[in-house]
């Protein structure tokens, strides 16, 4: 396996790390082998980058067999919309380099957490499109094949998680455009990706009615969706497993942690392994 990072320049000078972990390729499992690839997005609030939603999960998934990358986007005081354009030159670096990187360019999922979920959601959802055209992107050519949300950041409404959306809109966060076009159940589209979502039921962090609100509107255009609502649980499982225990000794769930093999048998139905 090989490890290594690349540098994306934000629009407002700041740079976001791209971290990749690509499986090799030998003679005696194909030398053209492609392989499914996820795009990892750490939540944080648009604050920061959690650790725990990082290389944790890229190592999980490259258990699985899948090339893994995690993208460490532009987060306050940066705004929207650098974060979602950092994200589109990830995936369009990807699909850039899939015989590289030994990718295949149609099956290529984000997993997003918390507002790192909602960054995911943006790229899959209509709402981005005028801005991705707007900075020179298709919106067709970026957009993942499928997303994975895990307790996303939604909704701008009654369930909103507020600091999110005060760190990605800064001064704007009380314009109510602005909030229309960054509140994702809205921005449903028939072409909005398959989608595996998953929520604790008592997250008193980012209420589960974020994803409440998504399926529902997934389910109103057709939209594949595959949803794991578990009884209990705090915010920020990440794995929900040792692994990704706090110092605490918090954040280990029972019951959640079979989250990835969920996701993994899901990949293999929506995208084909």
């Amino acid at each position: 396996m090989q490890t290594f990072t690349r540098t994306l320049t934000g629009i407002d000078g700041t740079e976001a790390a791209l971290h990749c972990y690509v499986i090799d390729n030998y003679p005696e499992t194909g030398e053209d082998r492609r392989r499914p690839a996820v795009l990892v997005l750490p939540g944080g609030g648009y604050e920061m980058t959690a650790d725990r939603e990082a290389e944790p999960i890229a190592l999980t998934m490259v258990g699985y067999g899948y090339q893994a990358f995690v993208l460490r986007y532009s987060v306050a005081p940066s705004r929207y919309p650098v974060a979602l354009l950092e994200e589109a030159e990830a995936m369009r670096r990807i699909r850039a380099h899939a015989a590289d990187w030994h990718v295949d360019p149609d099956r290529i999922v984000v997993i997003g957490f918390s507002a790192g979920g909602h960054l995911a959601a943006s790229i899959g959802t209509a709402g981005s499109d005028d801005t991705l055209r707007a900075h020179g992107y298709d919106p067709a050519e970026v957009r993942p094949d499928g997303m994975a949300l895990c307790y996303p950041v939604v909704t701008s409404g009654e369930h909103a998680h507020r600091g999110s959306f005060a760190a990605l809109l800064g001064e704007r966060a009380d314009d109510p455009a602005m909030l229309e076009k960054v509140s994702l159940e809205r921005q449903v589209a028939d072409d909005t990706p398959p989608t595996f979502i998953w929520h604790t039921m008592d997250d008193d962090c980012v209420p589960v009615e974020n994803s409440l609100l998504l399926i529902r509107a997934l389910h109103a255009h057709h939209v594949p969706v595959e949803a794991h609502l578990f009884p209990t649980g705090p915010h920020g499982l990440s794995l929900a497993s040792e692994e990704t225990r706090r110092v605490d000794g918090s954040g280990v769930e029972p019951g959640v942690w079979q989250w990835p093999a969920l996701f993994r048998d899901w990949m293999g139905r929506a995208l084909g392994r």
